[in-house]
């Protein structure tokens, strides 16, 4: 391309490198170990593509929950499935436990594994339920999440892979995050 200036050529195969990039995350292998492609569906949007590494066991040393789909619809509601199946997202201010504030145990709707207390619940704003940090590091297992053009991590249970919601480093100390997690995700154990 004689004549035009390098940050024009720069750009250009910048933009050719993102392209070849995004088609590769619609076909890479959609195994339940190492590499995986996972879709999301939001009703009345094309599905997109996550791409991510996650471990194949579950570091608490609990066994894994594995259901078909016909199981999972039968066990949760609608919104629950699509949220904690699908990775749909609630809308802010709408959910069960955004403003709660018992003494507890909040645990995966899907298998019940302990997940956040109430003691690391705070108000973020945001509209959903937030958490400082989970009950213990390996109840939740992390996935990179590139939709919507932004990178982000994705937060699953580890024990049946329910998608909770997602992390973010903007929360309050000492940790500094912040667990923006769906309620419709979420089950709630009272203090005894």
């Amino acid at each position: 391309m004689p004549g035009v200036p390098l940050i024009i050529k720069i750009l250009v195969m910048g933009t050719l490198l993102l392209g070849s990039l995004s088609l590769l995350t619609n076909i890479l292998p959609t195994g339940r170990h190492g590499l995986r492609s996972r879709r999301m569906h939001i009703p009345g949007r094309q599905p997109v593509a996550m791409v991510a590494v996650t471990t194949g066991e579950n570091q608490a040393g609990k066994e894994k929950v594995r259901k078909t789909k016909e199981e999972w619809k039968t066990e949760l509601t609608d919104e629950q499935y699509q949220v904690t199946r699908c990775g749909s997202t609630e809308r802010p201010f709408t959910g069960k436990y955004w403003d709660h504030h018992d003494n507890g145990t909040y645990t995966c709707v899907g298998c019940g594994q302990e997940l956040f207390a109430s003691g690391a619940k705070f108000d973020s704003g945001s509209g959903w339920p937030s958490y400082s940090r989970p009950v213990e590091k390996e109840a939740v297992a992390e996935i990179k999440d590139i939709s919507y053009g932004t990178v982000r991590t994705e937060i699953v249970c580890s024990r049946c892979e329910a998608h909770l919601g997602h992390v973010f480093s903007d929360g309050p100390r000492p940790s500094g995050l912040r667990y923006c997690i769906n309620s419709a995700s979420l089950g709630f154990v009272p203090a005894e």
